[in-house]
């Protein structure tokens, strides 16, 4: 009998307030989770409204499968939101989409359940993949790769100030036995801290960084914002929800650029606003959780949210 893991959708109402704007239109739920979103965005459609929702995670599949699999409205893949330009073309949705959403980052059920090896705070195999049927586990990565690969990974992804400590001590372990439990890599990592910050356990930002890499998160989703771009239709939305700042910084940054518009235009010839080839808007400021909802679900407290629209 498999365990059940509860699942607490983040910015719920905000997100899908801002996403559907017509009834009748196309959306992507570029991470399924547990279907949260999922279930609302639906709840606003039509018969003829369309949602296609996106997830690596078999688990999602076939929660999706068992909730919605009976509504027409309603198609699931099993991949990653990278890969939303191909699953688009199938559906000939080539500037039609009306809206779409990312909630980026791990779900509570993958950090609940021990099996996945996303979380220091329950002892379980060394995974870390969303995608549990490909790719290289963190477990096979952390055994096989260099001191300098590791503490590069702890640095940027994780944005670890100890992340060369670390790393020596990883490597120093793993030549007595592999590592191949969270609970033991957790072990290492906070012996090798010397500074431990209030609130916070001392192997957070490792683990981070070592899960960012083995799924590749920060360059898939750059890979999607450009391809969301290239999906929407005029006046399609884009809502991504961040839990990170390295997550944040590259929404943040991809709005701009595509706000402003052309920086390099010929100097000394005047040009009018649509030279300048601005192709989206940006719609309100960064909303983050209530504090209502932060107390009910303190997972929300880093969640940051942005919406953009792409220009007619």
């Amino acid at each position: 009998m498999s365990q059940e893991f509860s699942h607490i959708t983040v910015m719920l109402h905000e997100a899908v307030d801002a996403l559907v704007t017509d009834p009748d239109g196309f959306y992507i739920d570029g991470t399924f989770g547990r279907g949260g979103h999922s279930s609302l965005i639906l709840s606003r459609l039509s018969d003829k409204g369309r949602l296609l929702a996106i997830d690596k995670d078999p688990a999602a599949i076939q929660e999706a499968e068992r909730r919605f699999g009976d509504d027409a409205r309603f198609s699931i893949e099993h991949g990653a939101f990278s890969d939303i330009h191909a699953f688009v073309a199938q559906r000939d949705w080539f500037g039609k989409v009306n809206g779409v959403l990312l909630d980026l980052g791990v779900s509570s059920p993958q950090l609940d359940d021990p099996s996945r090896g996303f979380s220091f705070q329950y002892d379980g195999p060394l995974d870390m993949r969303m995608n549990t049927s490909a790719g290289e586990s963190a477990a096979e990565w952390i055994n096989r790769a260099s001191e300098s690969d590791i503490a590069d990974v702890l640095f940027h992804y994780g944005e670890e100030r100890f992340s060369r400590r670390m790393a020596k001590a990883i490597v120093a372990a793993r030549q007595q036995s592999p590592i191949v439990t969270t609970a033991r890599l957790a072990s290492i990592i906070t012996e090798a801290n010397p500074r431990w910050e209030k609130g916070k356990n001392p192997a957070t930002r490792a683990f981070q960084g070592i899960r960012i890499h083995i799924n590749g998160e920060l360059t898939e989703v750059e890979t999607c914002l450009e391809q969301s771009l290239e999906l929407l239709a005029p006046l399609g939305r884009l809502v991504v929800i961040s839990f990170h700042s390295l997550e944040d910084r590259i929404v943040k940054r991809f709005i701009r650029k595509h706000v402003k518009g052309d920086e390099h235009l010929p100097q000394g010839i005047p040009f009018t606003q649509a030279m300048l080839n601005q192709r989206l808007r940006s719609i309100g400021k960064a909303v983050k959780a209530s504090a209502k909802e932060v107390e009910a679900n303190p997972r929300s407290r880093s969640a940051v949210m942005r919406v953009a629209e792409k220009c007619e």
